[in-house]
């Protein structure tokens, strides 16, 4: 299984709607990805490692597909629109990565 991962690095003044990344972005991507798209997560940053240390990101989100050929195939149809809709929520330029899921328990 691999992950891809986005991330919305903070910064001050920056904007964020969680509710509108929670019910309409995500729902939408999860949508367009079909069934590239096993699960997501959505975090949101509450602090830093440190006690009263800031967040370093104001959100984050991981998609679970089983491949990344499987994933790029799927943003290859749909990623303009997926990335156009970035600016609904948020000012901030995500970082993005994909990730090999070595051990996952719950």
């Amino acid at each position: 299984m691999i992950k891809l991962n986005v991330l919305y690095p903070g910064a001050p003044g920056a904007r964020f709607d969680h509710a509108y990344y929670r019910d309409k972005h995500m729902p939408m991507v999860a949508s367009r990805l079909g069934g590239a798209c096993l699960y997501y997560t959505i975090d949101k940053g509450l602090a830093g490692g440190a006690p009263g240390a800031p967040s370093p990101y104001l959100g984050a989100c991981s998609i679970a597909c089983e491949s990344v050929d499987g994933l790029q195939k799927a943003l290859g149809q749909h990623g303009k629109e997926i990335m156009a809709d970035i600016v609904n929520y948020t000012d901030v330029q995500p970082v993005m990565w994909i990730s090999e899921v070595v051990v996952e328990k719950s």
